[in-house]
């Protein structure tokens, strides 16, 4: 099996420094598939609340999954191998599209967009959202129906406001603990 990734050492914390003529980034092959799970853990990183994002990072070097954060403008991850990011370009969707595009069964999305979540339940994937609901084919129809039911009492003026509390510490946690019970379910497999 040939690489699939490349590392980047240049630093002594990382087990190897540069000689001082060599360039800068040296590039070493890095094989995921052998010694990670063989899922990636994707972000729909726009609209991620910060502490969702460091929780799935901490989750990606923990049991050595990829994370993809896909967004449309930049944001900053930490250096890892296991982790990096895709900017794609402005638009409506453009990101939601990335991720059904190169996403693949059995792998997990983080979400809060619920069409997409649908899209991707369909296919197998596994779709938590930011504030530890997983989604499922028992629930999405629901969901998507409640979802619509809100737009249409707000087109209306039947109801003002709108959009979901802040979030918080209880969020965060319930997260957590929704990505750990899902990533160990899959870790003991079927």
């Amino acid at each position: 099996m040939g690489p699939i990734g490349r590392l980047y050492l240049t630093t002594a914390r990382d087990g190897w420094v540069a000689p001082p003529h060599a360039e800068r980034r040296c590039t070493l092959p890095v094989v995921f598939e052998e010694e990670g799970t063989g899922l990636t853990l994707w972000i729909d990183g726009d609209a991620c609340p910060r502490p969702v994002r460091r929780i799935v990072f901490r989750a990606a070097e923990r049991v050595q999954a990829p994370a993809v954060l896909v967004a449309n403008s930049g944001v900053s991850v930490p250096r890892s191998n296991w982790i990096r990011t895709v900017r794609v370009k402005k638009g409506f969707d453009v990101a939601d599209n990335h991720i059904l595009k190169e996403s693949s069964p059995g792998d997990v999305v983080v979400t809060s967009d619920l069409p997409l979540a649908a899209e991707l339940v369909a296919r197998g994937v596994h779709v938590l959202s930011p504030r530890g609901e997983t989604f499922t084919e028992d629930n999405m129809a629901d969901r998507l129906a409640t979802r619509d039911l809100l737009q249409e009492l707000r087109d209306v003026g039947a109801i003002t406001g709108g959009g979901p509390p802040a979030f918080g510490d209880a969020d965060r946690n319930a997260f957590a603990n929704a990505l750990d019970r899902l990533l160990g379910r899959l870790r003991a497999g079927p």
